[in-house]
């Protein structure tokens, strides 16, 4: 639901997602009565879009998913409400958004040790960081954090790369994640087959999965209590300023309305590179394009395999990920499981919206369904119950993230092209936006190798975790 004030909608709740994630409607919709209570901001919102004059705002940030509400989050709690801060999000229900259709997971088994901190601070702000930036406003921060830890599994042409990036994860303070053979794999997970396994790596904390709903509605809400505006209306264009150096003066939305900027935030997802482009042909695009990624929700009705011997997965079973890249974890209890794979390259096209509404079945009948029997006997017999899709913000150059100025833009911070790890290290990079917008530099962790001179240089920055 929505409330007209002036020529714009301010956001007041949320609406179903039509995910098959079975507890959420409660939250969504305490989340709409604890913002439609927001009155006061409302009008606050009715004054700064009037048509009586140009609209204005201070920091304006496009994208109000989980990127985007997490800088909102942690601009308001290092400033004062003198800042006007405004999200504008296209659609208040959030019904293609990214995290709410993925698989929720969080972990430090990176090679790359930004990548690992990022992480390192994202479980940190799930256990006890986004309570304490929420203080003082009446939101619920139990985001459904099970620590049941990430499985990666590697053959004999993975193992030296597995121990070389565990060695990493270890330098970067992550020491709580531990090398197995198979031996040491069969007896902790005997629902496991190591047939063509030589190693893995198991996180026995501070990994496993939560509910991205619950994350992104926390840190929504957080930041709307502390005084951020939530604006339902598409970003269609920018109106540019050379005076003094490239910049954006003013953005276009979807009705006409024309808000002026001090600072604009790309946190827009898989659209990162098509606003980026608003900005005109003489900048450097950001090559970050939608690509689509499926969800299969399923029952293992089998206690035990066709052997006789081999257990069922256990309903805390790690998120595990085969060396095929086929992964898989519990969800909830009695027997049920999400699993996922990405496309092979040449069957990962960019898409719209409109391919979302279907998942690709036949990559789960090809691929993850024989992976999955195979690695765990007891799933040779499922049924699959649900399926979804979403989008993946896939940066074309090295399927990492961008973080910071946009070089040819002076007033464009680029917080996007996360490529399957946005979800985890939203609080991360939220908090190093705040740092840069309002202290002019990183204080906590430094991004900078995530900066988009790479992108300017043409050097990729690859992860092999």
């Amino acid at each position: 639901p929505t409330h007209d004030i002036g020529s714009l909608q301010v956001m007041a709740g949320v609406g179903c997602l039509g995910r098959a994630a079975r507890n959420r409607c409660q939250a969504r919709a305490a989340a709409c009565g604890a913002a439609i209570g927001n009155c006061r901001r409302g009008a606050a919102a009715a004054r700064l879009f009037c048509s009586g004059r140009r609209p204005e705002c201070d920091i304006a940030i496009v994208g109000g998913g989980v990127m985007g509400a997490s800088a909102a989050l942690h601009l308001a709690s290092m400033t004062d409400s003198s800042k006007r801060i405004v999200v504008f999000e296209k659609d208040a229900t959030y019904a293609k958004a990214s995290a709410p259709r993925s698989a929720g997971g969080i972990r430090q088994q990176f090679s790359l040790p930004v990548n690992i901190q990022l992480s390192m601070y994202g479980v940190e702000f799930l256990k006890t960081g986004l309570k304490e930036l929420c203080a003082g406003t009446d939101v619920d921060t139990d985001v459904q954090f099970k620590e049941n830890g990430y499985l990666l599994l590697a053959s004999s042409e993975g193992e030296a790369v597995l121990r070389e990036n565990v060695a990493t994860q270890h330098g970067a303070g992550a020491d709580w994640i531990r090398l197995l053979d198979a031996a040491a794999l069969k007896a902790q997970f005997p629902w496991l087959s190591t047939d063509g396994i030589t190693l893995g790596a198991f996180g026995s904390q501070n990994e496993g999965y939560f509910d991205p709903w619950a994350m992104l509605q926390a840190m929504r809400k957080g930041a709307m209590g502390k005084g951020v505006t939530f604006v339902e209306k598409s970003v269609q264009g920018f109106n540019m300023s050379s005076s003094g150096g490239l910049k954006i003066q003013s953005l276009r939305l979807a009705d006409g309305t024309e808000v002026s900027a001090g600072m604009v935030v790309n946190a827009a997802g898989a659209y990162g590179g098509k606003l980026v482009s608003l900005c005109g042909d003489q900048v450097t695009p950001l090559p970050v394009v939608p690509r689509k990624r499926c969800v299969f929700m399923f029952h293992a009705g089998a206690e035990v395999a066709t052997d006789g011997i081999t257990p069922r997965p256990t309903d805390s079973t790690p998120l595990t990920i085969d060396p095929s890249g086929v992964y898989f974890r519990s969800e909830g209890s009695r027997g049920r499981f999400l699993c996922g794979v990405s496309p092979n390259p040449e069957e990962d096209p960019d898409c719209d919206e409109g391919d979302l509404d279907y998942a690709d079945h036949n990559l789960f009948e090809e691929l993850i369904w024989p992976t999955l029997a195979e690695r765990a006997p007891a799933l040779e017999s499922i049924k699959v119950e649900s399926s979804w899709a979403g989008f993946y913000e896939y940066n074309t150059l090295d399927q990492n993230g961008v973080v910071g100025w946009h070089p040819d833009v002076s007033n464009l911070l680029v917080a996007c092209g996360f490529s399957g790890h946005g979800l985890q290290q939203a609080p991360g990079v939220g908090r190093a936006v705040a740092e840069l917008a309002l202290l002019g530099g990183y204080r906590t962790l430094d991004l900078s190798v995530l900066g988009y001179e790479r992108i300017v240089r043409g050097e990729p920055l690859f992860e092999r975790g």
